[in-house]
């Protein structure tokens, strides 16, 4: 009986996906400088790569092995994977849709930042991934709106910051 109620309140605890705190998203809006900010943006991101399954976690450590050496195949089998076994987890439909963009299949990149974004509306990552497919499509409005949403979440983010800087003024400088 005992083993049995152990195993359960691990597979219970397993199953959570710890995910970043409120209190981190505090820290990195108030974070003074972009250094800081960008060690908490860090801390998050590990957050968001923790999955709460052990298996996915695997995939998705597999995947951004791949995908830093370049193996866009593997590393979207090891996201399609992950998205199969937990469809409600954020961060792998997020590193789906970069890859979608880099691949400039900006229909797909579009439908995975924005599942991304239904489930983790805190993603400044996907907010930068959402400007940059609406950029594309010459949304420029929409794509500003997106940048000013990320930074709204973190606002010492690079890309982000010269994006909004580009689209807020037009080739006359003026505003949109």
């Amino acid at each position: 009986m005992f083993k049995a109620l152990a195993f359960s309140l691990v597979l219970l605890v397993g199953s959570q996906s710890a995910g970043p705190t409120d209190e981190m998203f505090e820290k990195l809006l108030e974070a003074p400088t972009e250094p800081e900010a960008t060690e908490i943006a860090m801390d998050i991101f590990a957050a968001w790569m923790e999955s709460g399954s052990p298996t996915v976690d695997i995939l998705m450590e597999r995947g951004v092995a791949a995908q830093m050496a370049g193996d866009v195949t593997l590393a979207r089998s090891m996201y399609d994977r992950a998205i199969l076994i937990q469809p409600d987890y954020a961060e792998a439909w997020n590193r789906r849709a970069g890859l979608f963009l880099a691949e400039e299949k900006y229909a797909e990149a579009l439908r995975d930042v924005n599942e991304a974004l239904r489930l983790e509306p805190r993603h400044f990552g996907a907010w930068t991934g959402l400007g940059a497919v609406l950029e594309t499509f010459g949304a420029r409005k929409e794509a500003l709106a997106a940048y000013r949403e990320a930074l709204k979440i973190h606002p010492h983010l690079a890309p982000a910051k010269l994006a909004e800087r580009r689209l807020a003024t037009n080739s006359d400088g003026q505003s949109l």
